[in-house]
């Protein structure tokens, strides 16, 4: 590039006068360490071993007493009848998300066992289902296996923002 304002003789030897005491500094690299991670990461053999444990709930035999008429709803005896009231109209919004399209009956309860222990371990109260539509064979199966899951206080179809009649919004109990 082409000097614009060129110094004259006088300007130089005032600048080497003025940076003469300068030192050059050593060049130092520093290695900085890996950050440690914020969350404690789990084995995935303990994850594995966590979802075979919690979809043993589940049982394709039993045919809990829901009632066929309506959105599929639940309450668990002895929780408040009020949080079946407050998830239909949608005060609860799920942290955690679970998409079952696409999954074996076997697949799928796996995961729903699974999505129940991470919300246990996450302390996430309320959680997502979407089953989709499909040939209505997850559909009619998720609310029989929630049913009969010790960790589950209540669920109810869920609201057109978090999916609709493909999806179901539940509850879950945490350790106080």
């Amino acid at each position: 590039m082409k000097n614009q304002f060129p110094l004259s003789k006088d300007e130089q030897q005032l600048f080497r006068e003025s940076v003469a005491d300068v030192k050059k500094l050593p060049q130092d690299a520093v290695a900085h360490s890996q950050p440690k991670p914020k969350f404690k990461q789990i084995a995935p053999s303990r994850l594995l071993q966590e979802q075979v444990n919690a979809s043993y709930y589940f049982s394709d035999e039993y045919q809990p007493l829901l009632e066929e008429e309506g959105p599929p709803h639940y309450v668990r005896p002895g929780c408040n009848p009020f949080e079946l009231r407050k998830l239909r109209r949608g005060d609860y919004s799920p942290d955690l998300f679970l998409d079952l399209h696409g999954l074996t009956q076997r697949q799928a309860k796996q995961e729903l066992g699974a999505m129940i222990a991470a919300c246990k371990r996450e302390n996430v109260h309320c959680a997502c289902v979407m089953h989709g539509h499909g040939k209505h064979i997850l559909k009619q199966q998720t609310p029989r296996w929630l049913v009969q899951h010790p960790g589950v206080l209540a669920f109810y179809q869920a609201p057109k923002e978090w999916g609709g009649n493909a999806a179901i919004l539940l509850l879950v109990e945490l350790a106080e």
